[in-house]
Protein backbone atom coordinates (compact mmCIF):
# COMPACT_ATOMS: atom_id res chain seq x y z
CA UNK A 1 0.00 0.00 0.00
CA UNK A 2 2.77 2.36 0.75
CA UNK A 3 4.12 1.50 -2.83
CA UNK A 4 1.52 2.01 -4.27
CA UNK A 5 0.66 5.42 -2.72
CA UNK A 6 4.58 6.86 -3.03
CA UNK A 7 4.07 5.37 -7.08
CA UNK A 8 0.63 7.13 -7.21
CA UNK A 9 2.13 10.46 -6.12
CA UNK A 10 4.67 10.24 -8.00
CA UNK A 11 2.85 9.51 -11.29
CA UNK A 12 0.31 12.54 -10.40
CA UNK A 13 3.05 15.01 -9.90
CA UNK A 14 5.02 14.54 -13.04
CA UNK A 15 1.82 14.50 -15.36
CA UNK A 16 0.35 17.73 -13.33
CA UNK A 17 3.53 19.40 -15.01
CA UNK A 18 2.20 18.54 -18.68
CA UNK A 19 0.59 21.03 -20.65
CA UNK A 20 -1.63 18.55 -22.22
CA UNK A 21 -2.96 16.53 -18.48
CA UNK A 22 -3.61 20.01 -17.23
CA UNK A 23 -4.51 23.47 -17.84
CA UNK A 24 -2.05 25.74 -17.23
CA UNK A 25 -3.87 28.90 -14.79
CA UNK A 26 -3.79 32.58 -16.14
CA UNK A 27 -0.59 33.54 -13.66
CA UNK A 28 1.05 30.90 -14.98
CA UNK A 29 0.30 32.05 -18.90
CA UNK A 30 1.16 34.99 -17.61
CA UNK A 31 4.15 34.23 -15.63
CA UNK A 32 6.78 34.59 -18.77
CA UNK A 33 5.61 38.02 -19.46
CA UNK A 34 5.90 39.25 -15.68
CA UNK A 35 9.36 41.28 -14.37
CA UNK A 36 12.23 39.05 -13.58
CA UNK A 37 12.86 38.58 -9.83
CA UNK A 38 8.63 39.55 -9.68
CA UNK A 39 6.61 36.06 -8.91
CA UNK A 40 2.83 36.71 -9.56
CA UNK A 41 0.69 36.28 -6.61
CA UNK A 42 -1.56 33.59 -6.03
CA UNK A 43 -4.90 33.66 -6.69
CA UNK A 44 -6.76 33.36 -3.54
CA UNK A 45 -9.39 30.38 -3.43
CA UNK A 46 -6.95 27.88 -1.53
CA UNK A 47 -4.54 25.29 -2.97
CA UNK A 48 -5.06 24.55 -6.38
CA UNK A 49 -3.18 21.44 -6.77
CA UNK A 50 -1.07 19.03 -4.98
CA UNK A 51 2.05 20.76 -6.27
CA UNK A 52 1.29 23.77 -4.53
CA UNK A 53 0.57 21.93 -1.28
CA UNK A 54 3.79 20.12 -1.09
CA UNK A 55 6.29 22.75 -2.57
CA UNK A 56 7.17 24.22 0.57
CA UNK A 57 8.05 21.20 2.08
CA UNK A 58 9.36 19.80 -1.09
CA UNK A 59 11.70 23.09 -1.24
CA UNK A 60 12.42 22.85 2.70
CA UNK A 61 13.77 18.84 2.26
CA UNK A 62 15.14 19.39 -1.24
CA UNK A 63 17.12 22.50 -0.02
CA UNK A 64 18.93 20.89 3.56
CA UNK A 65 19.52 17.38 1.23
CA UNK A 66 21.56 19.22 -1.52
CA UNK A 67 23.54 21.20 1.33
CA UNK A 68 24.01 18.54 3.22
CA UNK A 69 25.44 16.70 -0.41
CA UNK A 70 28.22 19.63 -0.51
CA UNK A 71 25.37 21.80 -3.42
CA UNK A 72 25.46 25.32 -2.06
CA UNK A 73 25.22 27.31 -5.48
CA UNK A 74 21.28 28.63 -4.77
CA UNK A 75 18.69 26.64 -6.95
CA UNK A 76 17.10 30.22 -7.84
CA UNK A 77 20.08 31.47 -9.39
CA UNK A 78 21.01 28.23 -11.36
CA UNK A 79 17.17 28.10 -12.82
CA UNK A 80 17.23 31.66 -13.55
CA UNK A 81 20.48 31.39 -15.53
CA UNK A 82 19.30 28.40 -17.54
CA UNK A 83 16.10 30.17 -18.48
CA UNK A 84 13.79 27.26 -17.22
CA UNK A 85 10.67 28.34 -16.52
CA UNK A 86 10.49 26.79 -13.21
CA UNK A 87 10.37 28.06 -9.79
CA UNK A 88 12.35 26.29 -6.71
CA UNK A 89 9.14 25.23 -5.24
CA UNK A 90 8.28 23.53 -8.95
CA UNK A 91 11.94 22.31 -9.77
CA UNK A 92 11.82 20.80 -5.54
CA UNK A 93 8.34 19.53 -6.46
CA UNK A 94 9.12 17.42 -9.37
CA UNK A 95 12.37 16.39 -8.27
CA UNK A 96 10.97 14.68 -4.82
CA UNK A 97 8.44 13.37 -7.53
CA UNK A 98 11.34 11.40 -9.18
CA UNK A 99 12.61 10.26 -5.41
CA UNK A 100 9.39 9.22 -4.65
CA UNK A 101 8.61 7.58 -8.25
CA UNK A 102 11.55 5.64 -7.68
CA UNK A 103 10.83 4.39 -4.51
CA UNK A 104 7.57 3.40 -5.70
CA UNK A 105 9.13 0.89 -8.52
CA UNK A 106 12.15 -0.22 -6.59
CA UNK A 107 9.36 -1.74 -3.50
CA UNK A 108 7.37 -2.98 -6.00
CA UNK A 109 10.50 -4.81 -7.79
CA UNK A 110 11.96 -6.16 -4.48
CA UNK A 111 8.57 -7.36 -3.45
CA UNK A 112 8.54 -9.25 -6.64
CA UNK A 113 11.85 -10.67 -6.56
CA UNK A 114 12.19 -10.63 -2.45
CA UNK A 115 15.98 -10.33 -2.24
CA UNK A 116 18.09 -10.40 1.24
CA UNK A 117 17.33 -8.19 3.71
CA UNK A 118 20.62 -6.03 3.21
CA UNK A 119 19.91 -5.54 -0.38
CA UNK A 120 16.21 -4.44 0.09
CA UNK A 121 17.33 -1.67 3.00
CA UNK A 122 20.73 -0.64 0.44
CA UNK A 123 17.95 -0.07 -2.45
CA UNK A 124 15.33 1.52 -0.63
CA UNK A 125 17.52 4.38 0.63
CA UNK A 126 19.61 4.44 -2.83
CA UNK A 127 16.96 4.71 -4.99
CA UNK A 128 15.09 7.82 -4.26
CA UNK A 129 18.65 9.62 -3.50
CA UNK A 130 19.81 8.31 -6.86
CA UNK A 131 16.93 10.10 -8.36
CA UNK A 132 17.17 13.16 -6.63
CA UNK A 133 20.88 13.48 -7.31
CA UNK A 134 20.12 12.79 -11.39
CA UNK A 135 17.87 15.57 -11.28
CA UNK A 136 20.24 18.09 -9.32
CA UNK A 137 23.23 16.52 -12.26
CA UNK A 138 20.60 17.75 -15.12
CA UNK A 139 20.77 20.89 -13.80
CA UNK A 140 24.31 21.26 -12.65
CA UNK A 141 25.48 20.29 -16.23
CA UNK A 142 22.97 22.43 -17.91
CA UNK A 143 23.96 25.52 -15.67
CA UNK A 144 28.46 24.14 -17.06
CA UNK A 145 27.37 24.22 -20.53
CA UNK A 146 25.30 27.91 -20.34
CA UNK A 147 28.56 29.27 -18.75
CA UNK A 148 30.70 26.93 -21.02
CA UNK A 149 28.62 28.73 -24.01
CA UNK A 150 29.03 32.08 -22.76
CA UNK A 151 32.84 31.79 -22.11
CA UNK A 152 33.50 31.00 -25.70
CA UNK A 153 30.82 33.58 -27.15
CA UNK A 154 31.77 36.47 -25.24
CA UNK A 155 34.79 37.63 -27.20
CA UNK A 156 32.59 38.07 -30.28
CA UNK A 157 29.75 39.79 -28.76
CA UNK A 158 32.19 42.32 -26.95
CA UNK A 159 33.41 43.43 -30.59
CA UNK A 160 30.14 43.48 -31.90
CA UNK A 161 28.88 45.83 -29.19
CA UNK A 162 32.23 47.73 -29.15
CA UNK A 163 31.52 48.46 -33.16
CA UNK A 164 28.18 49.89 -32.60
CA UNK A 165 29.72 52.07 -29.84
CA UNK A 166 32.13 53.57 -31.49
CA UNK A 167 29.27 54.01 -34.18
CA UNK A 168 26.96 56.01 -31.89
CA UNK A 169 24.75 53.57 -30.39
CA UNK A 170 24.24 54.08 -26.68
CA UNK A 171 24.81 51.67 -24.16
CA UNK A 172 21.29 49.94 -24.15
CA UNK A 173 20.91 50.77 -27.60
CA UNK A 174 23.77 48.52 -28.56
CA UNK A 175 22.65 45.84 -25.77
CA UNK A 176 19.06 46.03 -27.88
CA UNK A 177 20.83 45.85 -31.20
CA UNK A 178 23.28 42.61 -30.37
CA UNK A 179 20.36 40.80 -28.18
CA UNK A 180 17.83 40.92 -31.32
CA UNK A 181 20.51 39.85 -34.17
CA UNK A 182 22.25 37.16 -31.88
CA UNK A 183 21.40 34.11 -31.49
CA UNK A 184 23.45 32.34 -28.91
CA UNK A 185 23.81 32.26 -24.79
CA UNK A 186 25.19 35.80 -24.64
CA UNK A 187 21.97 36.81 -26.94
CA UNK A 188 19.39 35.20 -24.72
CA UNK A 189 20.82 36.66 -21.51
CA UNK A 190 21.14 40.12 -23.39
CA UNK A 191 17.44 40.00 -24.10
CA UNK A 192 16.53 39.54 -20.65
CA UNK A 193 18.60 42.47 -20.08
CA UNK A 194 16.89 44.49 -22.40
CA UNK A 195 13.28 43.07 -20.57
CA UNK A 196 14.64 44.78 -17.52
CA UNK A 197 15.46 47.96 -19.31
CA UNK A 198 12.41 48.09 -20.23
CA UNK A 199 10.53 47.81 -17.33
CA UNK A 200 12.27 50.26 -16.14
CA UNK A 201 15.60 49.70 -14.21
CA UNK A 202 18.54 51.12 -15.16
CA UNK A 203 21.14 49.83 -17.68
CA UNK A 204 24.00 49.63 -15.11
CA UNK A 205 21.61 47.62 -12.58
CA UNK A 206 20.57 45.17 -15.64
CA UNK A 207 23.86 44.57 -16.80
CA UNK A 208 25.36 43.79 -12.99
CA UNK A 209 21.87 41.77 -12.66
CA UNK A 210 23.37 39.84 -15.96
CA UNK A 211 26.94 39.06 -14.67
CA UNK A 212 25.42 37.99 -10.97
CA UNK A 213 23.46 34.95 -12.72
CA UNK A 214 25.84 34.11 -14.80
CA UNK A 215 29.02 34.21 -12.58
CA UNK A 216 31.27 34.08 -15.20
CA UNK A 217 34.69 36.15 -14.86
CA UNK A 218 34.55 37.28 -17.61
CA UNK A 219 31.03 38.58 -18.11
CA UNK A 220 32.01 40.57 -14.83
CA UNK A 221 34.73 42.33 -16.21
CA UNK A 222 32.95 43.37 -19.30
CA UNK A 223 30.37 44.76 -17.23
CA UNK A 224 32.71 47.03 -15.32
CA UNK A 225 33.85 48.26 -18.97
CA UNK A 226 30.56 49.06 -19.77
CA UNK A 227 30.07 50.88 -16.72
CA UNK A 228 32.56 53.53 -17.87
CA UNK A 229 29.80 54.45 -20.42
CA UNK A 230 28.94 57.51 -18.28
CA UNK A 231 32.40 58.75 -17.96
CA UNK A 232 34.53 58.03 -21.09
CA UNK A 233 33.62 59.42 -24.50
CA UNK A 234 34.62 56.01 -26.32
CA UNK A 235 34.49 52.96 -25.21
CA UNK A 236 35.07 50.82 -28.29
CA UNK A 237 39.05 50.57 -27.54
CA UNK A 238 38.79 49.64 -24.08
CA UNK A 239 36.12 46.59 -25.58
CA UNK A 240 38.28 45.29 -28.09
CA UNK A 241 41.15 45.54 -25.50
CA UNK A 242 38.55 43.23 -23.24
CA UNK A 243 37.55 40.83 -25.62
CA UNK A 244 41.34 40.02 -26.56
CA UNK A 245 42.12 39.32 -23.27
CA UNK A 246 39.35 37.04 -23.35
CA UNK A 247 40.49 35.30 -26.43
CA UNK A 248 43.96 34.91 -24.58
CA UNK A 249 42.27 33.65 -21.44
CA UNK A 250 40.45 31.09 -24.16
CA UNK A 251 43.90 30.27 -26.30
CA UNK A 252 46.01 29.57 -22.66
CA UNK A 253 42.67 27.07 -21.45
CA UNK A 254 43.00 25.07 -25.21
CA UNK A 255 46.83 24.68 -24.31
CA UNK A 256 46.22 23.61 -21.00
CA UNK A 257 43.61 20.94 -22.78
CA UNK A 258 45.90 19.57 -25.36
CA UNK A 259 49.00 19.69 -22.92
CA UNK A 260 46.67 17.60 -20.52
CA UNK A 261 45.29 15.28 -23.38
CA UNK A 262 48.92 14.89 -24.87
CA UNK A 263 50.43 13.69 -21.54
CA UNK A 264 46.82 10.95 -21.64
CA UNK A 265 48.21 9.80 -24.48
CA UNK A 266 51.00 8.32 -23.34
CA UNK A 267 49.33 6.44 -20.34
CA UNK A 268 47.90 3.65 -22.23
CA UNK A 269 51.32 3.22 -24.20
CA UNK A 270 53.44 2.87 -21.02
CA UNK A 271 51.11 0.62 -19.60
CA UNK A 272 51.54 -1.30 -22.74
CA UNK A 273 55.31 -1.08 -22.93
CA UNK A 274 55.31 -1.93 -18.69
CA UNK A 275 53.38 -5.47 -18.85
CA UNK A 276 55.07 -7.27 -21.43
CA UNK A 277 58.18 -6.21 -19.87
CA UNK A 278 57.46 -7.12 -16.51
CA UNK A 279 56.37 -10.83 -18.36
CA UNK A 280 60.03 -11.32 -19.79
CA UNK A 281 61.52 -10.10 -16.45
CA UNK A 282 59.44 -12.45 -14.28
CA UNK A 283 60.37 -15.39 -16.77
CA UNK A 284 64.36 -15.69 -16.04
CA UNK A 285 63.86 -14.51 -12.24
CA UNK A 286 61.38 -17.58 -11.40
CA UNK A 287 64.01 -19.76 -12.79
CA UNK A 288 66.76 -18.45 -10.94
CA UNK A 289 64.72 -18.71 -7.78
CA UNK A 290 63.87 -22.40 -8.75
CA UNK A 291 67.67 -22.93 -9.21
CA UNK A 292 68.74 -21.34 -6.18
CA UNK A 293 65.90 -23.12 -4.16
CA UNK A 294 67.32 -26.46 -5.83
CA UNK A 295 70.82 -25.56 -4.20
Amino acid sequence: MLASLGLGTGITLILAELRWFRRLRLVDRLRPFAPAGSSPRRASGGVRSLGELLGPLATSLGGRLSRTLGINEELGLRLERVHSDLDVAAFRTRQMAWAGGSLGAVTLLLMATTPPVPMILFAIGAAPLLAFLLVERNLARESERHQRRLFLELPVVAEQMGMLLSSGFSLGGAIARTAERGRGAVARDLRRVVARVRHGVPVGTALNEWARVAEVEAVHQLVRVFELHDEATDLGPLISQEARAIRRATQRELIETIERRNQQVWIPVTVATLVPGVIFLAVPFMDAMSGFSGL
